[in-house]
């Protein structure tokens, strides 16, 4: 793990994730396989990840396993519209985190990777929308600050304003 602030998040959304649904559940994670895939499995979980396909053309991906829950940890801002696969999702619980808009920054923008690009930064009223737009009903929700050790104004208002959105859906 890199740094103590990813260490915190994956602390909470493991918490978060055990809390709502709670192991052995097979999940699939949208994203490549990456370290919470690995703390996802240490806690009793079977995952399935996607292999870096572009989740905006091939939507449909989302159904290639039969699982308990789909979960996208920070992956869906950086698609173009991510109501085509939440629409498509058969699973019936749905996990996601997606970063809030912070008024007193800009959306992330990677000048070198055309696959870390934000094309969305979300209200918390957007992304619900989104998701009930999609066939989701919203069971739990929660907001997280994402506090640095940096000095000035932007890092002291990180310590307050929450940076991410964690929350828990179902589909009948």
């Amino acid at each position: 793990m890199s740094n103590k602030h990813t260490i915190n998040r994956y602390k909470k959304t493991i918490e978060f994730l055990v809390n709502v649904l709670p192991p052995p559940a097979v999940i699939l994670d949208l994203g490549v396989r990456n370290p919470f895939s690995e703390i996802m499995e240490a806690n009793g979980y079977t995952v399935y990840n996607t292999q870096g396909e572009d989740l905006d053309l091939m939507p449909e991906l989302v159904n290639n396993h039969q699982v308990d829950a789909v979960t996208a940890f920070e992956i869906l801002e950086h698609l173009v519209s991510p109501f085509p696969i939440l629409n498509k999702i058969k699973a019936k619980n749905l996990i996601v985190t997606v970063p809030l808009n912070l008024w007193f920054a800009k959306a992330y923008q990677s000048k070198t990777d055309m696959r870390d690009r934000h094309y969305h930064e979300f209200e918390d009223w957007q992304f619900d929308w989104l998701l009930e737009k999609s066939g989701w009903i919203i069971q739990k929700r929660e907001k997280w600050t994402s506090p640095t050790d940096a000095i000035g104004i932007r890092p002291l208002l990180r310590k307050f304003e929450p940076r991410f959105y964690v929350v828990f859906a179902s589909k009948e």
